[in-house]
């Protein structure tokens, strides 16, 4: 597995219709989800008084076939999901939605993020009889909700005690045997999540760009701490179940995870990527011809920081779209050759010149030496690195797969040492503040845990999960 880029955990998706198409829809929703995960996929449908799931390895084209969306059609409600397994191994017991029966009833459980006390919870419900068949975070969800359901007699009351118990990020859809779906995220509001409607009913996917791509006109994030109850196609609970002092969304989401076209918390993930950009530009000035940025990560930014440098853009590579994802090859020697094939450089724009290359992080540093070399191969005199985020040094426990503390760059070298071993003449990052600062309209504060080590779970919590207890 390549650790030369952070990864995202998964993305989940729901829609509650007053028409057949819930299936379908939520295909397609994941489709426009896929950035966040691409390891697997599943949608679970309640069809004429029964809940059916259908999931599998693989993209969602790959892992939901035509025979299974005829078989979910006749739906009103449904939900999916799409993973990035955060380990590199990727097994089908993993896969969701998960689907939990209990003595009142059956739900489906679909969840975006990452539980730092899951393991004391599964202790406890495994110790109550309650059998597990993977190692995910989300099945104890599911569990733990259908318990508290059996408990409280209503799956209101359910999900409300269940996120009185669990710490950590947790952005969640469940599909209920009587046709409801219950939406709710975590008090500090780590992961995104946001509802839009249409004619046809109402959809809730972990970015905007989920429901603009099935024609839902945005209504309003989910707010930290609130539990969404969606029945025939209209909203009939908003309710705020807990809050937290300290709330933050992962800043991260902005930098890299979200997709361009996606309004996160009021901000415009466009707008916050290239405001980073003018910011690095201030903040990280180049005696250089031209700015560049790497495709696809660094492409926004790169317009921020010429549009405030008053250096042209101008494009460096070429990409090829159809080589497949690098992490999936089985050894560096090949990954280091994929992603030579995935950019090819434009030796007619880079020849000669001083460049200002721009991209959203340096994690262990391979990638950005590979490139550097392509470009200096192809004839660049220069290549000044910036780097639209602060230097990366932290673990984070709230749904972002990281590499281990010590084989990140920043923790091994200092910005001189990581600009000599990637091959570039200079190496600037954004500060925190100015990070901050490009992503102001955001109406949450930020989470920068992994960037500053400062986080918004009580130190001895995550002590206790660090240990493995």
């Amino acid at each position: 597995m390549s650790f030369d880029k952070l990864h995202e955990e998964c993305a989940v998706y729901g829609v509650s219709l007053n028409v057949d198409e819930a299936a379908g829809i939520t295909y397609n929703g994941l489709l426009a989800l896929q950035h966040r995960g691409q390891e697997s996929a599943g949608i679970a449908v309640y069809d004429t008084d029964r809940l059916v799931c259908r999931k599998n390895l693989g993209l969602v084209s790959e892992a939901i076939t035509n025979e299974m969306l005829t078989d979910l059609a006749h739906s009103k409600s449904a939900i999916g999901h799409c993973l990035y397994s955060g380990k590199g191994n990727s097994h089908e017991c993993d896969v969701q939605p998960f689907v939990t029966e209990y003595l009142t009833g059956r739900i489906a459980t679909a969840h975006n993020g990452n539980l730092v006390n899951g393991r004391g919870i599964k202790k406890r419900l495994i110790k109550l009889g309650v059998r597990f068949t993977s190692n995910s975070d989300s099945e104890i969800i599911s569990a733990l909700v259908a318990y508290n359901t059996v408990v409280a007699g209503s799956l209101e009351d359910g999900v409300a005690k269940a996120m009185n118990e669990l710490i950590g990020a947790f952005s969640v859809v469940i599909l209920s045997g009587d046709n409801s779906i219950v939406a709710f995220r975590d008090p500090w509001g780590y992961r995104p999540l946001c509802i839009g409607e249409n004619s046809n009913g109402i959809a809730v996917a972990s970015e905007s760009c989920g429901l603009d791509s099935q024609g839902f006109n945005f209504i309003r994030d989910i707010a930290p701490g609130e539990m969404v109850i969606i029945r025939d196609g209209k909203i009939v609970t908003e309710k705020i179940v807990l809050t937290k002092e300290k709330r933050g969304l992962c800043i991260f989401e902005y930098v890299y995870f979200a997709r361009t076209d996606s309004f996160i918390e009021g901000m415009s993930v466009f707008k916050s990527r290239f405001n980073m950009g003018k910011i690095l530009a201030e903040e990280c000035p180049a005696d250089a011809d031209i700015v560049c940025g790497v495709p696809d990560s660094g492409l926004e930014a790169a317009q921020g920081y010429a549009a405030q440098s008053g250096l042209p853009l101008v494009p460096a590579f070429v990409k090829n779209r159809y080589i497949g994802r690098s992490f999936i090859y089985p050894t560096q020697s090949q990954r280091e050759t994929a992603v030579k094939i995935k950019l090819n450089p434009l030796r007619v724009n880079v020849e000669g010149k001083r460049i200002v290359l721009v991209d959203d992080s340096i994690v262990r540093g391979t990638t950005s030496a590979n490139i550097i070399s392509a470009l200096k191969s192809a004839g660049a005199k220069e290549v000044h690195m910036r780097i639209s985020s602060p230097p990366f040094k932290h673990n984070c426990y709230f749904g972002t797969d990281v590499d281990n503390e010590e084989n990140l760059a920043a923790n091994r070298m200092t910005i001189q040492g990581i600009c000599d071993s990637i091959g570039a003449e200079s190496l600037g990052y954004l500060s925190i503040d100015g990070l901050k600062r490009a992503c102001d309209e955001c109406q949450l504060p930020f989470c920068t845990g992994c960037f500053d080590g400062e986080y918004f779970i009580d130190d001895e919590i995550l002590r206790e999960y660090r240990e493995g207890k």
